[in-house]
């Protein structure tokens, strides 16, 4: 009977023993699941460009076959691209050396020549528009904290002859144009990688996007020793604005309580409609 029990207690000790164990390890694999998910949540997903559809070797490459993607620093390629670096392939319309499937990372290795040596600003303007650079900073450029990829409106001030006082001079505000894109500010453009602890706000002139048309505007508004500012908006915000008034003395006198009345109208409206069942 001894010789029965001496096994199966054996057995049974290595049973709990292995139990035991089992759970000892479940409970560190579970720790580790939930420091891998605490440091990876602690990190700031970049964006990286990843290919759509399955694409054979030498293909140019077009923007429908490219799409962005957030990854953690960890999950990204050492030679990946970003944004920028995929807009400078899809301009010089290279080639893939190699076959590439979905939801690979488009990669320099992958292209034609490597990493791309386009520098500068000509590669990232728009086909039909153009860059120009006005002299705007501190204030006039919201505290220098406009940046590049922003939306901004601009504005300007001019002395004019007085209509109705002849030989003497007025002042006046003007909104000249609505929706522009920002290219650079300073030496910064939108192509180069920003940290944003790092932000240079001592920049005193704003490279903008504008059509032909519009940047024979501002240069006459510079050479006419007109003040340029810079009003910034949402990044969704592609509204227009119409009828945009000349803001003199008289103006301003005569219809400030007009406005702070609209502008308390426009406030509510939305608080008012929150409201409704």
């Amino acid at each position: 009977m001894k010789d029965k029990i001496v096994p199966i207690a054996s057995l049974g000790v290595g049973l709990v023993a292995f139990v035991l164990t089992l759970q000892f390890w479940r409970v560190k694999e579970n720790e580790l699941q939930a420091e891998w998910q605490r440091l990876h949540s602690a990190q700031r997903r970049v964006g990286v460009i990843v290919v759509r559809r399955a694409i054979p070797r030498g293909t140019t490459l077009v923007a429908e076959d490219l799409t962005e993607t957030q990854k953690y620093p960890s999950e990204i390629m050492a030679d990946a691209m970003d944004a920028y670096d995929a807009r400078d392939v899809l301009t010089l319309r290279k080639k893939t050396t190699r076959t590439l499937n979905p939801g690979d990372q488009l990669t320099w290795s992958a292209i034609e020549g490597g990493r791309s040596e386009v520098v500068g600003l000509a590669p990232i303007i728009r086909h039909n528009m153009r860059a120009i650079s006005i002299s705007v900073g501190g204030a006039a450029a919201v505290s220098g904290m406009v940046r590049p990829n922003d939306r901004v409106d601009v504005l300007g001030t001019f002395s004019f002859p007085a209509q109705n006082k002849p030989g003497e001079m007025e002042t006046a505000t003007l909104t000249l144009l609505q929706d522009v894109l920002v290219l650079g500010t300073g030496q910064t453009l939108a192509r180069d990688r920003q940290d944003p602890r790092r932000r240079d706000t001592s920049y005193s002139t704003v490279t903008i996007e504008v059509t032909p048309r519009e940047a024979e505007l501002l240069v006459f508004a510079q050479q006419t020793q007109g003040r340029l500012s810079l009003s910034l908006r949402h990044p969704a915000d592609v509204g227009y604005e119409p009828a945009m008034p000349a803001v003199n003395f008289d103006h301003l006198q005569n219809n400030i309580e007009t406005y702070n009345r609209l502008r308390q109208e426009f406030l509510r409206k939305p608080l008012l409609r929150k409201r409704q069942p």
